[in-house]
């Protein structure tokens, strides 16, 4: 529901992309360096949302 959200509010009014890979395509062949330069957010977001989930889940949900 949360990515359908994204999609719907985001993309007609800026044409994100929520895909690292999308984003890393596009970056390398636009003009300027400013997409290269903010590129890193892109791929560090996904991976630290991971590692939170990991986290909350082995406090929440593990058994000992």
């Amino acid at each position: 529901m949360g990515l359908t959200l994204i999609h719907l509010i985001s993309i007609p009014v800026t044409n994100t992309s929520v895909n690292p890979a999308r984003s890393t395509g596009v970056a390398l062949f636009a003009e300027g360096g400013w997409a290269l330069q903010q590129l890193w957010l892109f791929w560090l977001a996904p991976l630290a949302g991971a590692a939170i989930g990991a986290v909350i889940y082995q406090a929440l949900l593990a058994e000992d």
